[in-house]
This record gives C-alpha cells, structure tokens and sequence, in this order.
C-alpha cells in the first residue's frame, strides 16, 4: 500500500511541476521598442486596443484632434495631457502582464467618461490556465481513485 500512495504523489507532484512549465509564461521574454501613435478625439481613441510584450519599451505619441485631451495610463500611473494639434510622448516599460485601461485625463464633453481603451501585456491566458488547472485537478482526482480501488 505504501508504494501505490508513494507512487500517487510522485505522479501528482510531476503533473504540478508539468503544469507550471505549461501553463505559467516564463519573464524572460526580450523587450522590443513600440512606438504607439494614438489620435484622440470626441470620444475615441484611436487605436483603442494595443497589443504588446511583456518587456518591451513602449512610447506612446498622443495627439488631440479636435479638443484638448489626456491620457491614464492605469496600473502604470502615467498621466499626459495635450491641447488641440499637439504631440507629446511618455515611454514605459510593459513590465506587467495583463489588461490595463486607459482613459482620457481632462473632461472633453459630455461622452468624456466613456473615452477609454486598453493596453494588452502579453496574451490574455487566464481561460487557458483556469482549464489546464481544472484539468490537471481532474487528473488527480481520478488518479487517487484508481489507487484507492487498487
């Protein structure tokens, strides 16, 4: 009996260190250098999505349309505000993985709080890990009772 629990939990402790190594990205990732030119307008951004890397240096050029404009960078806390027909830039580092809103910083009419967009840091593997997590506990569950009956 205690080769079988013995053998349980190495199978268990291997198929977590397997998870790890499959469903956790590694940090290591090399940065690149982004420059983003987004145009803001009554009540947009354009673009309003933006994809990078984790690791890359990201400058994003801001430029008013139409009013003057800003930006909030959440998470980041980086703030830029520009008049009508200038550019001004702030540089960052996307050392953060995840979703993060951006949001126009200076009241530009009556749609000024549905003006946003969003910065994506590396894929979005939140699904993807919830059902390798649930897969693998699945797995668990049904080698611990393979040993049970045994």
């Amino acid at each position: 009996m205690k080769v079988k629990m013995y053998s349980y939990y190495t199978l268990l402790i291997a198929s977590f260190i397997l998870a790890g190594f499959l469903l956790f990205p590694t940090a290591g990732d090399l940065g690149e250098n982004q420059v983003i030119d987004i145009q803001a307008s009554q009540f947009q951004f354009d673009p309003g999505t933006i994809k990078v890397k984790p690791g890359d240096q990201v400058t994003i050029n801001l430029t008013a349309m139409d009013v003057a404009h800003g930006i909030y960078l959440d998470g980041y806390g980086l703030e830029l505000k520009v008049d009508p027909g200038e550019t001004k830039s702030f540089t960052f580092i996307a050392n953060r993985r995840g979703s993060f809103r951006f949001r126009c910083s200076i009241s530009c009419g009556a749609l000024h709080p549905f003006m946003i967009g969003k910065i994506q840091v590396g894929q979005n593997l939140t699904l993807l890990r919830g059902v390798g997590l649930s897969a693998l506990a699945v797995i668990a569950i049904t080698i611990r009772s393979r040993f049970d009956q045994a």
